[in-house]
């Protein structure tokens, strides 16, 4: 899929310039790992913020990292239509759903094994993660055309860090992250890691570092954002642990990494890096979406079909609510107003879009098979650290 010509390099480039770019069972010692120059930094004063990663615009509300989440579009989006855009990873295509009326309006072709579509850095362009394919395709959310496809090795997910810089590919078979420029998709480093199947992260409040879950060794990694380097390793406590999604709480202390054969979700002090404890949720845990007003988190619990719903103020379990039929529900996110959660039945060839007031079901919809890491589009929010759409 790489371009060969002239022509189609200079489109490329030309085009990317204008972008901005698996029951749980008894625990084991926890193998906890401090590297390089993190282990020795020295605690900031009581009451008094650490400085954020250079470049990176400021976060509005240090109590509530998601402030920007809610309220008007950005200008860069407002005219986009409202669409949410589903990866099946056995069927190589994108099904384009209008969410209004719950119909698939449009079926896209790309690379092999599309496993996510994610927002870049600027909010402009939806990168397909073709991971077998080893290539992202561009689409353009104001057209629903499709742009470039970019030689990349296995994409299996996409963030980008928080100052803009760089796109992290989450190279799970390669076994490393590798950072490249948000501009060109140029590599700048790669960053071979010694855990098996990186697929998620989430950022801290500062942006100066991010915590990766790799699902095949029951790993989480906290990586230098800056440095490009791992700082800190552990081995989850229990035994054939697999995490999935990373999900920094509102208030920038926590993060959550659901894991799936755990059947619910590690919770970890990001800056201490000290053992996670374990909250259960369902069978299967896997995806974590924030509420809009930054009150709940939406756990979806793929081997139930359920969704849980988890209060951060009183940091606990308030809801459970089951797909009728049940399902296999597994990534997605929550409509630009808040109402509505949207999520991929990854083993059932469908979409669940659930009343977030209420649980109900509000409609299934048929897609291609395997659909996985679904982005509804657009979002509030000023910028995209990636995934299916994790804004600030």
């Amino acid at each position: 899929m790489s371009p060969s010509t002239k022509h189609t390099a200079a489109l490329l480039g030309g085009v990317l310039l204008a972008v901005l770019t698996g029951c749980g069972t008894p625990a084991e010692k926890t193998n906890v790992q401090a590297v390089g120059s993190e282990a020795a930094r020295p605690a900031e004063p009581d009451g008094v913020a650490p400085p954020g990663l250079p470049g990176m615009p400021p976060v509005l509300d240090t109590k509530d990292v998601y402030s920007a989440d809610r309220g008007k579009l950005s200008p860069v989006v407002k005219d986009f239509p409202s669409r949410v855009y589903v990866p099946n990873t056995n069927s190589d295509t994108v099904s384009v759903i209008d969410p209004a009326t719950y119909k698939v309006i449009k079926t896209i072709k790309v690379g092999r094994q599309p496993q996510h579509v994610v927002p870049s850095w600027d909010l402009k362009t939806l990168w397909v993660n073709n991971d077998i394919g080893d290539s992202l395709t561009a689409i353009d959310p104001a057209t629903g055309k499709t742009g470039p496809t970019v030689p990349v090795s296995d994409p299996y997910n996409l963030y980008f860090t928080p100052d803009g810089k760089y796109a992290v590919v989450m190279a799970s078979m390669d076994r490393q992250l590798v950072f490249r420029d948000a501009h060109t998709m140029k590599t700048a480093k790669t960053l071979p890691v010694d855990c098996a199947g990186v697929n998620h992260a989430d950022f801290s409040t500062d942006g100066r570092y991010f915590i990766v879950s790799c699902e095949f060794s029951g790993e989480l990694l906290k990586v230098d954002t800056a440095g490009m380097k791992v700082v800190g390793q552990q081995k989850l406590p229990l035994k054939g642990a697999m995490p999935q999604d990373v999900k920094l709480s509102p208030d920038g202390g926590t993060f959550y990494i659901a894991d799936m054969i755990a059947d619910g979700i590690w919770v970890l002090d990001g800056k201490k890096f000290t053992t996670p404890k374990l909250l259960r949720t369902g069978k299967g845990a896997h995806g974590l979406y924030v509420s809009r007003d930054s009150k709940e988190m939406y756990i979806s619990n793929r081997g139930e079909g359920s969704i849980s719903v988890f209060d951060f103020a009183r940091r606990q379990l308030v809801k459970k609510w089951r797909l009728p039929g049940g399902g296999s529900p597994d990534m997605g996110g929550v409509s630009a107003d808040g109402k509505v959660l949207w999520l991929s039945g990854r083993y059932n060839a469908e979409v669940y879009a659930i009343d977030t007031a209420t649980g109900k079901q509000l409609a299934r919809i048929p897609v291609g098979s395997g659909p996985h890491g679904l982005a509804v589009y657009p979002q509030p929010g000023r910028y995209s650290l990636g995934h299916t759409g994790v804004f600030r």
